[in-house]
């Protein structure tokens, strides 16, 4: 079939959908200036992710991330929720969208004006205490980062600070990746945006929700490497497809 056939065929489902839900990766963000990690220009090719990124390098030397991180908060301090992100927002207001689940870090659907975001990787602006627990959520801590605080320190105890965003070595939280499990089993419509699916486990839930009966669209510019679960591949801006497949 041809795109076109596809997005009218895409739109329709939507249309007729009465539990959608969404697993959103990096490209439904770069848009809105955050370039996925991957990519060119991305974090991992200026920052070893083994070096800079893992549990075990963080309990090591915490300034070595918040280094890092101090260039991730100047782009997501920065980022605004683009077309994509409304769009979903949007679902979710006409009471046709069930939840979100996101591989993103970035709080761009929670300022899109989505409620239910379930967080497979945790939110880049929440961080909490290593010592003493103190959690801290907003701008805070990055702007601290930003203005040279690195590591961040806890003003309670001193302790040290770790953003709430998932380190490799460190497992999934598991609340999120239980809901995340339970949406998969009640939706009758999966839109997969803006991930190629090659990280796990996240990458396996279209394959969870079709295996409970839904439909699956994948969105993305390059297609994935799931494409054979989806009923529909549409490759392009994601920023541009789904404002386009919502609009009523």
């Amino acid at each position: 079939m041809t795109f076109e056939e596809d997005f009218l065929r895409a739109k329709e489902m939507i249309e007729r959908a009465e539990k959608i839900c969404a697993l959103t990766g990096a490209g439904i963000s770069v848009d809105s200036g955050i370039p996925d990690f991957r990519s060119e220009g991305g974090l991992w090719r200026r920052y070893d992710p083994l070096e800079y990124a893992t549990y075990e390098s963080f309990l090591e030397d915490p300034s070595k991330f918040w280094t890092m991180g101090r260039e991730l908060a100047r782009v997501i301090l920065d980022a605004k929720p683009n077309d994509a992100h409304l769009a979903l927002a949007e679902l979710e207001r006409r009471g046709k969208l069930i939840g979100i689940i996101t591989q993103n870090i970035d709080n761009l659907h929670q300022a899109a004006g989505s409620k239910k975001v379930i967080e497979l990787h945790g939110n880049y602006l929440r961080a909490y205490c290593m010592k003493c627990g103190k959690v801290y959520v907003g701008e805070e801590v990055h702007r601290r980062v930003v203005n040279g605080e690195i590591p961040p320190h806890c003003d309670a105890c001193g302790g040290v600070l770790k953003s709430e965003s998932i380190l490799f070595g460190e497992p999934l939280p598991e609340k999120a990746m239980s809901e995340a499990i339970e949406l998969c089993r009640k939706t009758d419509l999966m839109l997969v945006v803006g991930t190629s699916l090659t990280v796990y486990p996240a990458a396996y839930l279209p394959q969870l929700a079709k295996d409970h009966g839904a439909k699956v669209i994948i969105i993305n510019l390059h297609g994935g490497n799931r494409d054979g679960v989806a009923d529909i591949v549409l490759e392009g801006r994601a920023s541009v497809i789904l404002p386009q497949l919502v609009d009523s």
